[in-house]
């Protein structure tokens, strides 16, 4: 009857009826704590008219309800709007008073709800916020109370009132922004039910139209989550409490909060039942499964937990969602089966199986299959039985879980190798190398697993985990050997000690490992035209790449015996490469740097190829291949055009004096003149001419196919193959009659030699040497031994180029002796050791360099001790340091031979060159300084009268340095022929 009297009331009536009890709540304000009875005499008269107990003027409660019923009926808006700010503006420090504040404005809601709505946002973005952000004391508290339990009550009428669900609800989100703001105040303590009724409001909230959109339903879940999650651990809670009784309420409140955040998520998930948002909802979750605090890990897999059974229970997953991101956070609970806390391990793997059981539902699959159910027992208690679990766990997942998905659970797996957490990162690569085992592993998948492992790769530092990385590495090697190379390559932008791990990885299995440089070697000759260069960029960059890795792996101990098995294909493949530079252009920096100082600025193209071929001689136990070539500056002709068939000639013969792989590389230089690539035909026809002046050739191949591939060379268009083509057919190997022929010219020309005086010398020399080495072994020990004979005694001639050539073909000639005759021509090579050491020294560059030359071979002939040694000062030593190492590493490999050193030595003294003099009286000095004891006992009286002779001349010689000398050591050769003559 009340309410249809309220109806019929004019608006100014209604109008004076709310004022009369607003203004009776206001003035007795005071008296609200204490319940005072008061009676206000136009209250009571209000309560007459309206046919109700005038005894309830006093009930508070009682006239807020009325006051909300006019609200309600009044058809007023600008009534409405202007009673409603009345109404919050009352006191709010009571909770009766809050109450019953939130009841009227939830009646007026019924009615007038965007008048409402409108006023409670507006109190919300400035009243209550304001005072929340700057003066947080019990007069903000009490605002936020009255703000939450008015939205409680409108949220409680609206989703009582049917017509709310085809009503649009804009200010919501607004509304909600304002709560989150409330919960972002909150302290990080439980005292009141504050935190869990935010909560529960904003999932009533957000069961109005519209939905909320995934940003605002984002940060929904990182403020909720972060509130509860952040709190202390449950143990920390509860002795923080006073007393035991607050301690138990603490629990209470801590359990009801849980509680209501587990709502809000099966909330959400009630309103999009799809796989999509399990995912969406399970991401949010993720810096706490990460988390370093094992309380705030539980609290997370619980909610989890409890989230997914109530979706495996009471919902039905729409089937067309399968979002790959299920991958990762499947990954991430998986890390946890190892968790220190015994909590997080069973619900982390709960939630695996019904993650899977989600996943089984969607297909359509019997969720007991024979795999998973091997699965469902949480304890593991041996190693083995615990790894056999990994494995059928790793097994379910690849067969069921999407491609996209299967590969974002291995990359989670990745990204968790460099974790601080031991377990976890353990775990990750125990299921990776599981993964990268399993027979059928992906191809798409290789290439995102292998640049995840290269980006976490430097975040990981324990040995035991790389060595697994190492095997999970060799395992996708196993399987997609071709996959794993392109995309390792693909990753050479630098060629960094992480990429070398990988590429070290895959050379512990020696079958990969020459799967890998074969496939390196197919990558090398991928060479596009000239004029093809700009538009086929990748491809010249692949063929560069290639390039690159080779040069780095060849200086990496792991592929030492791979490119050994390798050597030939390796060669041919680089000296085509580098011609294949020249011809396009790409020569920048081949003749910028030195040597020993490679690392000083990056290399370009044709300098890497180079440095490559060097590399695989020096590397591959063939250093006198090299070295050789260094000797003599032979290396400088790889540097151009044309000199390049030169280069590759001399690389030839270089190999064929030391026997280095001739069988392997003849059989590809075979191959290579049947290419179709003219450059192919090139580098194959002067490794083959050349090496037809090794007997050993037709061991190899017969000489049908010799002849066979040599007639083909005639018919190419390029001219430096026909005639080296040409040349190879007029070898004695092809033609033994000429061998009598060349025999007999050699001995007629020995006698020219023998004459006292030549008219040209170097021009008889340089006939000589090729005609020894036509013959080769063929021809007989005692003409070389004659040669050698005489060259030796043309040391010392004035003539320089006469020094020169004969330095250089004595280092020839000692080779050519056979058997026979090998000793006699190590004693020959004894005796120029010291002449050639001197002249290293020599005024005349060329004389020097080829002093150095001839001094490694004989070394190398004699078998010397630290030849490698060596052959290092002579090529890059400088100064008095390297002239004494080469020194010592002399005297030390031909101990006792001091006298016949000291007489050679002193023959130099009369040298007309300076710098040949001063070379022999450093050696004498060396010898009397650090080796005088071993000169005491090993010289005889004559050696030692004949040495103070010398001396005894040099004290006066106009030198200043040579008196010096004599000076300096006159006293020791006095003491030695003390010791001597006694």
């Amino acid at each position: 009857m009340a309410v249809s009297k309220i109806k019929n009331m004019m608006v100014t009536e209604q109008g004076l009826a709310l004022d009369t009890i607003c203004h009776f709540l206001e003035e007795h304000n005071q008296l609200w704590e204490k319940q005072v009875s008061h009676r206000d005499p136009s209250v009571q008269k209000l309560l007459e008219f309206l046919s109700l107990d005038p005894q309830q003027a006093t009930d508070k409660a009682f006239l807020f309800h009325l006051y909300g019923l006019f609200l309600r009926e009044c058809p007023s808006v600008e009534q409405v709007q202007c009673h409603l700010a009345s109404l919050l503006e009352l006191s709010h420090q009571f909770s009766s008073q809050r109450e019953g504040i939130a009841l009227a404005v939830g009646l007026a809601s019924t009615k007038h709800l965007e008048e409402v709505w409108a006023l409670l946002e507006h109190l919300g973005r400035t009243k209550f916020l304001r005072s929340a952000t700057v003066s947080p004391d019990n007069q903000d508290e009490i605002l936020k109370s009255s703000f939450l339990s008015a939205t409680i009550l409108l949220t409680r009428s609206l989703r009582e009132e049917y017509g709310s669900q085809r009503y649009k609800f804009t200010q919501v989100p607004e509304l909600i922004q304002c709560l989150l703001g409330i919960l972002q105040e909150e302290p990080n303590s439980l005292n009141t039910f504050f935190r869990q009724r935010v909560i529960l409001v904003i999932m009533g909230l957000s069961n109005l139209r519209p939905r909320l959109k995934p940003l605002l339903k984002s940060q929904v879940l990182q403020t909720c989550l972060h509130s509860v999650y952040k709190l202390p651990s449950t143990e920390a809670l509860r002795s923080s409490a006073p007393s035991l009784e607050q301690a138990l309420d603490v629990t209470v409140l801590y359990k009801k909060t849980v509680r209501a955040l587990d709502l809000l998520l099966q909330n959400f998930i009630s309103e999009n039942p799809s796989m999509d948002e399990v995912c969406f909802l399970l991401q949010h979750t993720e810096t706490w499964l990460k988390s370093d605090k094992s309380h705030e890990r539980c609290r997370a897999v619980q909610s989890i937990f409890l989230l997914l059974q109530y979706a495996v229970n009471s919902l039905k997953l729409a089937k067309e969602a399968v979002p790959s991101m299920l991958g990762h956070q499947i990954g991430l609970l998986t890390l946890l089966w190892r968790d220190k806390d015994e909590s997080t391990q069973e619900h982390s793997h709960y939630c695996v199986f019904l993650l899977m059981q989600l996943v089984f539902q969607q297909k359509g699959k019997l969720v007991e299959s024979t795999q998973w159910s091997k699965m469902k027992l949480i304890g593991a208690n041996e190693s083995r039985e615990w790894e056999g679990k990994l494995y059928h766990m790793m097994k379910v997942f690849k067969d069921d879980l999407t491609v996209a998905q299967h590969t974002q659970l291995i990359l989670t797996l990745v990204h968790s190798l460099g974790s601080y957490n031991y377990l976890r990162c353990d775990l990750a690569a125990q299921l990776l190398l599981m993964t990268c085992e399993e027979p059928g592993f992906r191809k798409e998948q290789v290439a995102e697993i292998l640049q995840g492992l290269f980006q976490e790769l430097p975040n990981i530092y324990c040995r035991g985990i790389q060595k697994t990385i190492s095997k999970a590495t060799v395992a996708l090697g196993i399987q997609h050997t071709q996959e794993v190379v392109e995309v390792i390559l693909s990753l050479c932008h630098s060629l960094d000690r992480w990429i070398l791990l990988l590429w070290k990885a895959l050379a512990t299995n020696y079958h990969l490992s020459r799967n890998v440089i074969t496939l390196l070697y197919v990558k090398l000759k991928l060479r596009p035209p000239r004029r093809l260069l700009q538009s086929t960029y990748q491809a010249r960059l692949v063929s560069l790449t290639a390039l690159s890795t080779i040069y780095e792996l060849l200086y990496t101990p792991e592929y030492k015996n791979t490119f050994r098995w390798a050597f030939a294909g390796i060669l041919l493949g680089l000296l085509t490469e580098l011609y294949y530079l020249l011809e396009v252009g790409l020569v920048h920096g081949i003749s910028d740097y030195q040597e020993d100082n490679l690392a000083s600025k990056p290399l370009g193209p044709c300098r890497i190829c180079l440095e490559a071929l060097k590399g695989l001689f020096w590397t591959n136990q063939y250093w006198e291949v090299f070295a050789d070539i260094k000797l003599i500056q032979g290396w400088e002709l790889f540097g151009h055009l044309e000199t390049f068939p030169k280069g590759v000639t001399l690389l030839a013969r270089t190999m064929v004096h030391y026997n280095c792989e001739v069988r392997a590389v003849l059989g590809q230089a075979l191959i290579f003149l049947k290419s179709t690539e003219e450059r192919d035909n090139i580098v194959g026809i002067c490794i083959i001419a050349e090496f037809l002046n090794s007997p050993d050739v037709f061991q190899y191949v017969s000489q049908k196919a010799m002849d066979n591939s040599l007639n083909l060379g005639l018919s190419s268009r390029n001219q430096t193959v026909r005639a080296m083509s040409l040349k190879g057919l007029g070898s004695i190997l092809i033609h033994p009659k000429k061998v009598t022929v060349l025999r007999s010219k050699l001995m007629e020309l020995l006698d020219n030699f023998l004459q006292p005086e030549l008219k040209d010398p170097v021009g008889l020399m340089e006939i000589m040497g090729q005609l020894l080495h036509y013959l080769g072994a063929q021809s007989t020990g005692t003409i070389s031994f004659k040669i050698a004979q005489h060259l030796l005694s043309l040391f010392t001639d004035e003539r320089a180029n006469v020094r020169e050539y004969a330095i250089f073909l004595f280092g020839d000639v000692i080779h050519y002796g056979g058997k026979k005759f090998r000793q006699s021509l190590k004693m020959l090579a004894f005796q120029a050791a010291v002449p050639l050491l001197f002249h290293m020294a020599d005024p005349c560059p060329e004389v020097a360099m080829k002093a150095k030359f001839t001094f490694l071979r004989c070394a190398i002939l004699l078998k010397w001790e630290f030849r490698k040694e060596l052959f290092t000062k002579l090529a890059w030593g400088q100064g008095l340091g390297a002239a004494n190492d080469i020194f010592v590493y002399m005297i030390e490999s031909n101990f006792g031979n001091y006298q016949q050193f000291l007489s050679q030595a002193l023959m130099y003294l009369d040298s007309p060159h300076k710098t040949l003099k001063l070379a022999a009286m450093r050696f004498i000095g060396g010898l009397l300084q650090d080796y005088f004891g071993d000169l005491c006992f090993y010289l005889t009286k004559d050696d030692v009268v004949i040495l103070k002779n010398y001396l005894e001349a040099l004290s006066h010689d106009t030198d200043a340095r040579t008196r010096k000398f004599y000076m300096n050591y006159w006293d020791d050769v006095m003491e030695l022929s003390h010791y001597v003559m006694n």
